[in-house]
C-alpha cells in the first residue's frame, strides 16, 4: 500500500530520484563528492583491514542484511574517521538498520567532511524533530535546497517542523512553493494532515476531499478522508466513501478499522495525533515509492526514519517487513511482523506474512498448520484463506487448495474484476487434480471477468492444445497472450507448442528457440524444442536438447520422459503429449 499511485506521484518521485538527487546512494558511488576527493579516499580503502570491512559491508547492504552492513561499515569508518566515503556508508547503513541515534551522530561527522551531504542533514534533523526540537530541525533544514529529491523531502519535513512550532501559515507557504515543482497532487494528502494537526479542520477536510478525488482507490487516502468526515459528524458521507472503496473488490485492514467506528456512529479520531505521526507518514509514502523504484537501501532508510518518529505505526512496520521479504531476509522480517501488537488491525496480515516466510524458509508444514489455525478462528480473513490455498497448491494438495479458493470466492462474491485470480488459481488446482471440466469452467469464468489476462489465456489455450481441443481458438488465445507479454518464456513456449500440434513445424522451431533463449534451463521447453527439431530432421540438435532437459530437471518427470527418446529417437509412443 502507498499513499500515491504509480500513475501520478511515483513517476515524479522516481524521476526526481534519478535526475535530480544529490544525496549519496549505496548503489551509486558517492555522486555528490568531488572527483578528486573521491579518488583520494578510494585509495585509502585498499588498506587490508578497511577494504575487507568495506567490501563485506557492500555485499551485506546489497542483500539488506543491515545489521551486518552497519557493523562492517562502522568498523571501517572508525578505522579511518577522516574518510568521507566510509563515514557516509556507515551512517546510511546504521539508519537502514534502525539505529537512528547512532546514525545521526555519524551523520554529523559526515557533514564535517562534506557539508553538502543532504541525507546526513536530513537524518540529523529527524533526531531533533523526534525530540520535539522543532526550531532546531527547521533551522537545519532551512539551508537544504528544494531542487533535489532529498531537498523536497527535507522541505516537507521542515513544513511539519513549522507546524509543530505553530507556524501554520509559514508551513502552508512552504508547501505551496514545493507544489510548484510538480508535486501538488502528492502533497494534498500531507497538507490535509498538516491542516488537521494545526487545528484547521475545514481546510483539512477540503484538502482530503481533493486528494480522494485524485486517488479514490488508495487505502490510506480513503481512511484519512473517511476519518475526517466521521470526525465532523458526517457518518453518511464517510460510509459512502468506504462503500465505494469496497465496491471495487478492494479490502484493507485500515478501512475495516474505520468502518467499525463509522457503523457504530462513533468518531474514529484524528489520524495525525502529533506532528511526528504526520511526518512519519511522509517517510512511509516516500519509502514505499523508493522501494517500488528498486532503491531498496534508501527505502529502508526512509522507512526506518518513519518508524523512529512513530514507533507505533503498524503500516510502517508492515512496509519494512515486506521490503525485507523482497530481499529474502525472512527471519528479520518475521521479527518485525511479530512486533506488531496483537490488537492491531494489521496483526492478522502480519501473522499471514509470518506463515508465508516459514514456507520460504522451508517449513511448509508449519506454515500450512498456522494458516489453517488462522482460518479456523477467522474464516472471513480473505488474505489468510487465499494464502492457505496457494500453499496447499504448492504442496500438491490440489483439492484442498480448490476448497480454500472456493471459500475466498464466497467471501468476495466472485463477481468483481479482481476475482479473476481466484477462479484462475482454482482452475489450476482442479486441472492438476485431473478435474478438467471444473478447471475449464473456472478458466472461462476468469476470462469473463478479465478477458485480456495473459496468464489465463495462456493456461487455457495451452491446456486445450495439450488435449488436442479447440486448436484454432487456443492458438488465437495464446497469440493474444504473447502480444501482451512478448518476453514471457512460458507463454512463448505455449505458442511454439501450439504450432507444433498444428503441424506448423518451421514456426514451432523458430518460436521454441525464442522460448529457450528466454528460459534456457527449463526442462519442459528444452523437451518441446527437442521434439520439434526431430520432426524437421535436425536429430543431433534434438538429442542435444533432450540431454539438456534431462540434466536440468530437478524433479525427474521430464528426465523420465526423454530417456526413451534419447535411446530410440522420437516415436509415436514416446512423443511428448
Amino acid at each position: 500500500m502507498t499513499l500515491f499511485s504509480t500513475r501520478r506521484a511515483l513517476p515524479l518521485l522516481a524521476a526526481a530520484l534519478l535526475a535530480l538527487m544529490a544525496l549519496p546512494s549505496m548503489a551509486q558511488f558517492d555522486a555528490g563528492m568531488r572527483v578528486q576527493e573521491a579518488a583520494r579516499d578510494l585509495l585509502k580503502l585498499f588498506r587490508p583491514s578497511i577494504s575487507g570491512s568495506y567490501m563485506a559491508g557492500q555485499q551485506a547492504i546489497k542483500d539488506l542484511r543491515t545489521d551486518e552492513a552497519a557493523r562492517y561499515f562502522n568498523d571501517a569508518a572508525q578505522a579511518d574517521w577522516d574518510n568521507a566515503i566510509l563515514v557516509e556508508r556507515a551512517f546510511v547503513a546504521l539508519a537502514a538498520d534502525g539505529q537512528i541515534s547512532k546514525a545521526a551522530s555519524t551523520a554529523r561527522r559526515a557533514l564535517e567532511l562534506d557539508s553538502e551531504n543532504q541525507l546526513a542533514e536530513l537524518v540529523v534533523a529527524v533526531e531533533a524533530f523526534k525530540e520535539r526540537r522543532y526550531a532546531a530541525a527547521e533551522r537545519r533544514l532551512r539551508n537544504v535546497g528544494e531542487d533535489t529529491f532529498s531537498g523536497i523531502t527535507a522541505s516537507i519535513l521542515r513544513a511539519w517542523a513549522l507546524t509543530g512550532e505553530g507556524k501554520t501559515s509559514e508551513a502552508d507557504a512552504l508547501m505551496d512553493r514545493i507544489g510548484e515543482r510538480g508535486l501538488e497532487d502528492f502533497l494534498l494528502f500531507h497538507r490535509a494532515m498538516m491542516a488537521e494537526a494545526g487545528g484547521n479542520t475545514q481546510l483539512a477536510l477540503d484538502l482530503a476531499e481533493r486528494a480522494y478525488d485524485l486517488e479514490p482507490y488508495v487505502a490510506r487516502v480513503n481512511e484519512i478522508y473517511a476519518r475526517m468526515l466521521a470526525n465532523s459528524g458526517d457518518f453518511e458521507a464517510a460510509n459512502d466513501v468506504l462503500d465505494a472503496f469496497e465496491a471495487q473488490g478492494l479490502s484493507h485492514a485500515v478501512i475495516r478499522n474505520v468502518r467499525e467506528a463509522v457503523d457504530a456512529r462513533r468518531r474514529p479520531g484524528i489520524f495525525a495525533t502529533s506532528v511526528q505521526v504526520g511526518a512519519a507518514e511522509m517517510f512511509h509514502s516516500i519509502g514505499v515509492a523508493l522501494s517500488r523504484d528498486r532503491s531498496y537501501d534508501l527505502a529502508l532508510v526512509f522507512l526506518r526514519l518513519g518508524t523512529y518518529l512513530d514507533p507505533s505505526s503498524d503500516v510502517l512496520a508492515l512496509a519494512l517487513g515486506q521490503l525485507l521479504d523482497s530481499a529474502g531476509q525472512h527471519e528479520a522480517a518475521n521479527k518485525i511482523y511479530d512486533s506488531i501488537a496483537a490488537k492491531s488491525a494489521l496483526k492478522p496480515t502480519a501473522v499471514v506474512r509470518v506463515a508465508q516466510n516459514l514456507d520460504a524458509l522451508g517449513d511448509r508444514e508449519e506454515a500450512i498448520r498456522r494458516l489453517r489455525n488462522i482460518v479456523a478462528t477467522r474464516p472471513d480473513d480473505l488474505d489468510a484463506v487465499s494464502v492457505l490455498g496457494d500453499l496447499l497448491r504448492y504442496d500438491e494438495q490440489y483439492l484442498d487448495a480448490a476448497k480454500a479458493y472456493s471459500a475466498a470466492i464466497d467471501l468476495t462474491g466472485g463477481d468483481s474484476v479482481a476475482d479473476w485470480r481466484f477462479y484462475y488459481v482454482r482452475g489450476i488446482a482442479y486441472e492438476r487434480a485431473k478435474e478438467w471440466p471444473e478447471a475449464e469452467a473456472d478458466f472461462q469464468r476468469a476470462l469473463e471477468l478479465n478477458p485480456d489476462q495473459p496468464q489465463v489465456l495462456n493456461y487455457l489455450g495451452y491446456s486445450w492444445i495439450d488435449m488436442d481441443m479447440h486448436l484454432d481458438e487456443a492458438l488465437e488465445m495464446i497469440e493474444k497472450a504473447v502480444e501482451a507479454q512478448p518476453r514471457d518464456g512460458y507463454i512463448i513456449d505455449s505458442l511454439g507448442w501450439a504450432f507444433y500440434k498444428l503441424g506448423r513445424l518451421d514456426e514451432a522451431v523458430e518460436t521454441l528457440e525464442r522460448a529457450v533463449m528466454l528460459l534456457p534451463s527449463d526442462p519442459e521447453i528444452n523437451d518441446h524444442l527437442g521434439d520439434a527439431y526431430w520432426k524437421v530432421g535436425r536429430k543431433l540438435e534434438a538429442r542435444f536438447q533432450w540431454n539438456i532437459a534431462r540434466s536440468v530437471d530437478a524433479i525427474g518427470t521430464v528426465a523420465e520422459r526423454v530417456a526413451p527418446k534419447l535411446a530410440d529417437g522420437l516415436t509415436p509412443e514416446n512423443e511428448t503429449e
